[in-house]
């Protein structure tokens, strides 16, 4: 559930100079009738979306363009890795998008610092069932600063001749005591490869640690409504015991480098030197796929399937995904407000659905559960868990607090000394208004 944050922070300087954006002029909302509109409408999405739904881009683009021939939309995609920084310094001139898509750990900065606009929830569909968890990353104090776009969860991935190979059985198992045992059988198979890891969990995999801390009912952080902050909480019994757990598991299965992050995991699967790997569902597509790096040889080899947890209970997953928002500098905000309408209602969700991407609401979902495809994934998500929704959270991640931490607990540091450590280096950060 969303917590209440700390009071907002001024606006004013991010509203103040406002500058045309996409669009050269027109004549905005004072134009009554659609078709005399004739602005520019400049939309950021990701490059996902240019990838593996093209189709739906270019449908809902001729879709707009039918009440608004006179208004061109611009679509230009962006790569993860440097849109927050373009997207900074678009925001800080005169050139900036109307419409960005955002990751939802994103979302909160951008709130907080007054670049997006404020939108009317009943405006769109399906907003009454909307995943809780990316609501949450677009609402503060009451209201609604951007739309859910679509969501993902991590799930295991496991290489289904090898597990067939070592236990019989090309089916994962269901609870973490079964998993461990058919991981030692794995290794007991393929472990003359000494680069071989029956799972491959990277030391500085952060998201999968945090899953083992909400396994165990802990939490990253708190928030204390009477003093009206946020304040670490790594360091309590429950968080430590799931950090013990995680570094447990890195060190009798990862027989790579330990001291890595997941960003390369699935290239490890396509060499054909892990078992199983802990990662989000659309990377059983990369380890196949050769122009990701992947090898094509293990089409059909590749299981997705639920992570099994302490506790004979499925491990919780980080529930990421991403968002849909419009520029509060924008003069054409409700144009963008119905492009967004359109880009993510139920007929534009079901292409995303078709293509085995979760849809943003929760009606959508449930058919999900029970294709084969999707089930692990979509199961995932109703007790997913998700990042402190603080002001200083992008912060801490950019701090890497959370990677430091457990690199230094893998070469050897208490886990109760890199946790207390950690506690205070968060408590600088997290309730800070960049």
């Amino acid at each position: 559930m969303m917590r209440k944050l700390i009071s907002a922070v001024g606006v004013a300087a991010m509203m103040v100079s406002v500058a045309a954006c996409g669009s050269d002029g027109g004549s905005g909302e004072s134009a009554k009738n659609p078709k005399d509109r004739k602005e520019d409408l400049t939309v950021w999405l990701m490059s996902d979306a240019q990838s593996t739904w093209p189709e739906l881009v270019k449908d809902v683009n001729a879709e707009f363009n039918k009440k608004y021939p006179g208004v061109k939309v611009n679509v230009q995609y962006q790569q993860w890795g440097d849109k927050a920084k373009k997207l900074d310094a678009a925001l800080a001139g005169d050139k900036f998008p109307d419409v960005v898509e955002l990751g939802n750990t994103e979302t909160m900065t951008y709130i907080l610092n007054g670049a997006l606009g404020e939108i009317d929830p009943s405006k769109y569909e399906n907003s009454g069932t909307w995943i809780q968890g990316l609501k949450d990353t677009c609402t503060f104090e009451g209201k609604q600063y951007c739309v859910p776009y679509y969501a993902g969860a991590r799930v295991a991935l496991y290489n289904k001749d090898m597990f067939k190979a070592g236990t019989g059985s090309d089916a994962l198992p269901t609870t973490e005591a079964e998993l461990t045992a058919a991981l030692d059988k794995v290794q007991q198979k393929y472990g003359k490869d000494k680069a071989f890891s029956p799972l491959y969990l990277p030391g500085r995999y952060w998201y999968a640690a945090m899953s083992y801390v909400a396994a165990y009912g802990g939490e990253i952080a708190t928030y204390d409504e009477g003093k009206k902050e946020w304040k670490s909480a790594l360091s309590t019994p429950e968080a430590q015991k799931g950090i013990k757990h995680f570094v447990d598991l890195v060190n009798k299965y990862n027989h790579g480098d330990k001291t890595k992050d997941e960003q390369d995991h699935a290239n490890v699967m396509a060499n054909e030197k892990a078992g199983l790997l802990y990662g989000n569902g659309w990377e059983a597509g990369s380890v196949v796929d050769s122009k990701a790096n992947g090898n094509p040889k293990l089409e059909g080899k590749i299981g997705v399937a639920g992570m099994p947890g302490p506790d004979g209970k499925a491990l919780p997953s980080f529930i990421g995904g991403s968002d849909l928002a419009t520029v509060s500098k924008s003069k054409v905000q409700d144009l963008g407000e119905e492009w967004i309408a359109m880009f993510t209602n139920s007929k534009s969700q079901e292409v995303l659905a078709s293509k085995n991407i979760l849809p943003n609401n929760t009606k959508q979902l449930e058919p999900l559960k029970a294709k084969p495809e999707t089930a692990p994934i979509a199961n995932a998500v109703p007790d997913a868990w998700f990042t402190p929704i603080a002001p200083g959270w992008t912060a801490v991640e950019k701090s890497e607090v959370l990677e430091l931490m457990l690199l230094d607990i893998i070469k050897g540091t208490s886990v109760e000394e890199a946790t207390k450590k950690a506690d205070a280096e968060i408590d600088k950060l997290i309730n800070e208004k960049s």
